[in-house]
């Protein structure tokens, strides 16, 4: 097997403020497998908080690359990657070398299971047990901005089509995400709406506000409180009126084990954990314990949204909208401009390098308003 890298700078068609930061553009390398004239390609976004710069990546997808090269096909490197044969999946003998970031163990995996189902002529979620293409609802990110703009905002995706909307929180001023979450919910009443402080609440604030947003219809509440403290992040679990749902505190599948049972939700992102076997394992582990599974992503171009796609029927709330939020997606073939993603019936991801023509019949602009395009101009995550 050969392998192949590239770069793509990934900008946001507008910046995403959360409580830690502002996002307007990310490097995405893409990694290409080759064998007997079939390519599967996977991808890694770089990330501050995950400590990953494109030399990073590129350094640990080019140590991965050589260490495929040893293997004969495709379906091996698969096997041992994912655990199903004896050895060690991130270990000497796998296509994963030791040290390597879960970021770019998920995009290795993503990669081959690309290529082996290309060469079995079967979509992804068909190699991982699911007959039928699975479909699902996404939510849609509003980052931190003025309670009207977020209204508008929320508004024209409702038109659009969507029916679940995630606000970032997490502002100077809490009251200021009451305010964004009240002018929401007033002017699209009927979307579910969820909520994400990414840790920016004080442990002393967070269960007076749970009990405020609770009253306005708020679903579910992704990781109020700043990580590193799991035992205060169940004891507010316990007592919450309404979902929280684990993010930051919820990285692997040791952090699941501490974790299932005693918060109502865990944010499964294949860049976090490891990729789609990591989050199989970590969906089993839960299941039965009164934790649901969140499918979230990073930023990203569809290619690396879509190995998520193809888990989405697995999961109870679904927030893969990290391609709607670029100027320019380089890829197409998972859907989600009208609010729902699915996946390809094609072989392997089933997405494919985006033409001119393939542009999303709309797009919220960031101005708020919905457009038609035929042509997009360049970006991504």
């Amino acid at each position: 097997m050969r392998t192949s890298l590239r770069t793509v700078r990934l900008r946001l068609s507008e910046p995403l403020r959360i409580s830690r930061s502002v996002t307007t553009a990310r490097d995405a390398v893409r990694l290409s497998i080759e064998h007997q004239g079939l390519h599967g390609h996977g991808e890694t976004v770089t990330s501050v908080y995950y400590g990953l710069d494109t030399a990073a990546v590129l350094h640990w997808l080019d140590r991965c690359g050589r260490a495929l090269a040893r293997f004969p096909d495709p379906e091996t490197a698969l096997a041992v990657l994912s655990g199903r044969v004896s050895g060690e999946p991130a270990g000497a003998g796998g296509p994963a070398v030791p040290g390597t970031p879960p970021a770019v163990t998920a995009a290795v995996e993503s990669a081959l299971l690309d290529l082996v189902g290309k060469r079995a002529g079967t979509p992804v979620h068909r190699l991982l047990g699911t007959a039928v293409a699975p479909v699902a609802a996404t939510a849609r990110t509003i980052g931190i901005t003025a309670p009207g703009r977020a209204a508008d905002l929320a508004v024209r995706l409702a038109e659009a089509g969507f029916t679940v909307i995630k606000l970032k929180a997490g502002s100077t001023d809490p009251e200021d995400d009451v305010a964004r979450v009240r002018a929401v919910r007033a002017a699209v009443p009927h979307v579910r709406v969820l909520l994400d402080p990414n840790g920016g609440w004080s442990a002393a604030a967070a269960p007076a506000l749970l009990g405020r947003f609770a009253a306005l219809g708020v679903e579910a509440v992704e990781q109020p409180v700043a990580p590193g403290d799991t035992e205060a992040l169940a004891r507010l679990a316990a007592h919450s009126p309404l979902p929280v749902v684990a993010d930051e505190d919820a990285v692997g599948i040791e952090d699941a084990r501490r974790l299932a049972g005693r918060v109502h939700g865990i944010n499964v992102k294949l860049a976090k954990c490891g990729g789609v076997s990591a989050a199989l394992r970590i969906a089993g582990l839960i299941a039965g314990s009164g934790t649901a599974l969140m499918l979230g992503c990073l930023t990203a171009s569809s290619l690396g949204i879509a190995p998520a796609v193809h888990l989405v029927d697995r999961a109870r709330w679904t927030d893969l909208d990290g391609h709607l939020l670029l100027a320019h997606d380089p890829w197409a073939g998972i859907g989600g401009n009208d609010g729902t993603v699915r996946a390809s019936i094609y072989p392997g991801l089933g997405v494919r390098p985006r033409t001119p023509f393939d542009a999303p019949r709309s797009h919220v602009m960031a101005d708020g308003v919905v457009r038609g395009s035929r042509h997009e101009g360049e970006a991504r995550p």
